[in-house]
């Protein structure tokens, strides 16, 4: 979509303005962003992992940034296109509680498999840690990824299986609002 040419075409402004909640000089100067960043029109992990280096050059972005372009590259194809840019801005900056919630269990859910474990939610609360390095006080409970993540699992997991399903995480993420609120960087700003 859009991806090797300096334009995006009709077609797909017409499907992006459908998809996402930005408007069709939004998304124009979003990919005039985009291109001018990437002009061959894909972001590949190694400037995605570059770029957060940059944003948080106190502490280690580099695992945190390695889940997240999975994320962002729906396709997998090792890529992250601006189509699938534009998406995740969308969801992250624009989206719904509910929208955002089900897009941040899919970080968590490293394999995929619709439901989150101890160690899964422990990389990514790990990474997230190694990331904001010493940038942050946090609280006594807080104060290692594992008790961070003994603390969501405590709220989520309430018939303690181990598992934390998307039921549970969005039910968890309405008792825990850090969740969310770590979602709402963006709000506001684009």
């Amino acid at each position: 979509m859009g991806a090797k040419t300096s334009k995006l075409s009709k077609d797909d402004l017409t499907t992006l303005k459908q998809t996402t909640y930005f408007d069709r000089r939004e998304i124009q100067q979003w990919h005039k962003g985009f291109l001018r960043d990437c002009p061959n029109g894909h972001l590949t992990r190694s400037d995605f992992v570059r770029i957060y280096n940059q944003f948080f050059p106190f502490g280690s972005p580099e695992d945190f940034a390695n889940h997240l372009f999975t994320v962002f590259d729906h396709d997998d194809n090792g890529f992250i296109e601006f189509s699938e840019f534009i998406k995740v801005l969308s969801i992250t900056s624009r989206g719904s509680d509910e929208e955002k919630v089900e897009w941040a269990f899919q970080l968590y859910d490293l394999n995929g498999d619709g439901v989150v474990t101890f160690d899964e939610m422990l990389t990514i609360v790990s990474s997230v840690y190694k990331m904001m390095g010493s940038m942050v006080k946090l609280e006594p409970d807080e104060a290692t990824p594992e008790l961070r993540v003994k603390k969501i699992f405590d709220i989520m997991d309430k018939d303690r299986d181990g598992y934390i399903s998307l039921d549970d995480f969005k039910i968890g993420s309405k008792e825990d609002t850090s969740i969310l609120n770590a979602l709402n960087l963006y709000e506001g700003l684009v």
